[in-house]
């Protein structure tokens, strides 16, 4: 016991003596809370380049481009009567969208038929695409609403329902709210892998050999870090910057373990496969964006090839995000995310049976 104490400790000061990896390990999470949540500060895309085309020139499509400018999300750069002069713009890059206001478009309301505004977006940004959409439409339901109330008495027709949306989890619909904390336990993840990558790579040039104490040590350490990591940012951070969290704390408080013990396992297999400490970041540096995108988190993973489903699946990045998601923002039971737990849990097994049998004993019959 004494032993695995001196090096648990001994670990640190190798941390602390090389600034690569006290720099990868502990500097660069400080440095991730504070870039990510700074870039997301705004959370909503505000005052997006769009063109009009008015055909009709009428009190209601004044009505509409009034209404339209008061929006914080949209910013009017032209009014034309052309719709091609407004398609040149979108396609120069000049504007992001085309409201179009069609010739006959009061006529069209107070008779009640169907058609008549038209909205053009680039494709180009998805976030602009929401934006600009829901800034457009809160504008103009309640002009076109209210016109068509007018002529309630000569017109059978009659203003649809207005739709309000509530979100349940993220409650600002920010795009912060909604990316970060998902970014947040691979932040941990690579961070872990890459630090052990980098230490064990070094021993591999000097040719040195942890003995089992020593594993356990390496183990406990990067472990420790790793828990005060995912506590510091699923407390301190989600509260500093006003993210959702808190939905279950005592579930996080269980799960937390179980994710650090899955990613150091896996950092000291991937250690144990080095032949020097650079080669880590030839491995890791690519791979952050792939394994956030196979998450499911920026698109769903039921709409991905069968294939990549099954290899995403064998990732516990996958499974990590996942759940911590459903926990800190989404409050659910941890019976919910109880499978999750399992397969993170089976897969530190695996790796930490082969991890110990590359580094202490395959060596320790070596040397026998």
């Amino acid at each position: 016991m004494k032993k695995f104490w001196f090096y648990y400790l001994h670990t640190f000061k190798e941390i602390a003596k090389n600034s690569s990896i006290l720099t990868t390990v502990v500097l660069s999470v400080f440095f991730y809370s504070f870039f990510y949540p700074t870039a997301y500060k705004a959370e909503h895309a505000e005052s997006l380049p769009i063109v009009i085309v008015d055909e009709e020139q009428s009190a209601l499509t004044s009505t509409i481009i009034s209404q339209v400018a008061n929006s914080p999300k949209i910013k009017i750069v032209a009014t034309t009567t052309n719709f091609l002069e407004a398609e040149q713009m979108v396609k120069n890059q000049k504007a992001d969208g085309i409201l179009y206001l069609p010739d006959q478009l009061s006529m069209s309301v107070r008779r009640g038929e169907m058609g008549g505004v038209g909205l053009y977006i680039s494709a180009a940004y998805f976030l602009k695409i929401k934006e600009i959409g829901l800034g457009l439409a809160l504008s103009i339901e309640q002009v076109i609403a209210e016109y068509a109330e007018k002529f309630g008495q000569i017109t059978h027709f009659k203003p649809a329902l207005s739709i309000h949306q509530i979100p349940l989890f993220n409650t600002l619909s920010g795009y912060g709210s909604y990316v970060f904390p998902a970014v947040a336990p691979l932040i941990i993840h690579q961070t872990i892998v890459l630090g052990l990558g980098m230490l064990l790579g070094g021993y591999k040039e000097e040719r040195y050999q942890p003995t089992s104490s020593q594993f356990w040590g390496i183990f406990a350490s990067f472990f420790t870090i790793g828990c005060l990591g995912c506590l510091y940012m699923f407390g301190f951070v989600f509260w500093k910057n006003d993210y959702p969290h808190g939905g279950n704390f005592w579930g996080m408080l269980v799960a937390v373990p179980i994710f650090v013990s899955c990613i150091v396992s896996l950092g000291l297999l991937f250690g144990s496969l080095l032949d020097m400490s650079e080669r880590a970041g030839h491995f890791l540096v690519f791979t952050s964006i792939p394994l956030f995108l196979l998450t499911g988190t920026a698109w769903p993973i039921q709409a991905m090839p069968h294939w990549m489903q099954i290899f995403s699946a064998l990732l516990p990045s996958t499974h990590a995000i996942q759940l911590f998601v459903q926990l800190n923002q989404m409050g659910v039971h941890l019976s919910a995310v109880m499978p999750k737990l399992m397969i993170l849990m089976l897969m530190t097994v695996i790796f930490l049976a082969l991890a110990y049998y590359r580094w202490v004993h395959r060596t320790h019959n070596r040397h026998s």
